[in-house]
């Protein structure tokens, strides 16, 4: 009987990497839903190709459009945040992956859980502003949650046959970005055009830029920490620009195991879809022959961004949240050329400097930090571009 497939994101990269797999093992996956925000000619073409039952653009003139469309067609159109989580918990789904981008995954993963439906996990926000409530929602709902992240992927494949106790270090792998040489007098220069182009991976627009500042590795830092239950002293980062080995794992006996591959997100999602089996593919495999790999430890003065992620991290409660929305604020700002990139960190220090941890918050504190955070951040931004 085939897998059946929800996919939340599916316009955005991971999403459509997903249905790139997907396509290559027509009798193995069923695709029942699909969302989108508002990318109506892409979300159309994939539901003519995979035929779901139940397509969802959360923009609602989006959605309007997609109907007209798709008028005549047996794939039923929702819209908005009730069509995002009607697609998170479709019956019948065997599987969901979470492939939406920033704090907007946090709702329709809980929701998933709580009707019982493993989680391929693209969404890391929803850990970092929730870990612990998500994780434990899990473990009481006996929800699976398998990362699609290359670094947590890695680290999720090398525990495989291991007891989780013995694990005493996590070395997450960055490739450092497009400007790990650059001076701090040149990273104040950087257009949002240099900043899209990664050297090694193809990633949607702020995810990318995040890479570039590196708060996307200290996302991952936060996300670790919760899907492997470590301190976060015990997770370091090693900047690994080749992107070959995707992460490393220490046990209690010195023994370091690691997971290498070329930088194709494609491996990750195929064996997040397949668990706990691995399947032959026609992905491009990697050859060692004269490569040469390298690491060395990430510059935190010019790139504070991995060290706030720490922090709040640290400080605990609802400061993850507010660092998680702040960055995002600020990211859309710098791609909207609002700011410069030097200002994406210094956006994040003020709001940090501004906010009151609450310990222990339920998900109404967390929603209510998102929200102050986000307010208080798109007032820096007004005074920092000068619009009243």
């Amino acid at each position: 009987m085939a897998k059946r497939i929800s996919i939340l994101g599916s316009t955005g990269s991971i999403g459509c990497q997903t249905l790139d797999v997907i396509k290559d093992y027509p009798e193995e996956f069923q695709v029942l839903a699909l969302t989108g925000r508002k990318n109506v000619s892409l979300l159309a073409q994939q539901v003519k190709t995979f035929q779901p039952e139940l397509a969802v653009l959360t923009d609602p003139e989006a959605a309007r459009q997609l109907s007209r469309l798709l008028h005549g067609q047996t794939t039923r159109v929702l819209a908005g945040e009730e069509g995002l989580l009607a697609a998170a918990t479709y019956p019948g789904t065997d599987l969901l992956v979470t492939a939406v981008v920033g704090f907007a995954g946090l709702k329709p993963t809980l929701a998933a859980i709580d009707a019982g439906i493993d989680i391929a996990l693209a969404n890391k926000e929803t850990l970092v502003t929730a870990g612990s409530i998500v994780m434990q929602r899990a473990r009481e709902r006996k929800v699976d949650i398998i990362p699609i992240d290359s670094e947590h992927s890695a680290i999720f494949q090398c525990l495989q046959g291991n007891e989780p106790g013995d694990l005493q270090r996590i070395m997450l792998t960055a490739s450092g970005g497009p400007f790990r040489n650059y001076s701090k007098e040149e990273l104040a220069g950087v257009s949002p055009e240099q900043a899209l182009k990664h050297p090694n991976w193809s990633m949607g627009a702020k995810i990318t830029v995040d890479s570039a500042t590196m708060m996307n590795k200290g996302l991952e830092v936060l996300e670790a920490h919760w899907l492997f239950p470590l301190p976060l002293t015990s997770i370091e980062v090693l900047v690994h620009p080749q992107s070959v080995v995707h992460s490393l794992i220490e046990f209690k006996d010195g023994s370091i195991l690691a997971q290498l591959g070329p930088p194709d997100m494609r491996f990750p999602i195929l064996y997040s879809l397949t668990y706990p089996k691995r399947w032959s593919n026609n992905l491009p495999k990697l050859d060692l022959v004269g490569r040469e790999l390298a690491f060395t430890a990430p510059d935190l003065e010019r790139f504070p961004c991995l060290a706030y992620a720490y922090e709040a991290g640290e400080k605990g409660g609802t400061m993850p949240t507010v660092v998680n929305a702040a960055n995002e604020m600020a990211v859309a700002a710098f791609l909207q050329k609002k700011i410069g990139f030097l200002d994406i960190p210094r956006v994040i220090r003020q709001v940090m400097d501004l906010h009151q941890v609450r310990k222990n918050p339920d998900l109404d504190a967390i929603f209510s930090a998102d929200t102050w955070a986000r307010q208080e951040t798109q007032g820096i931004i007004r005074t920092i571009s000068g619009i009243s």
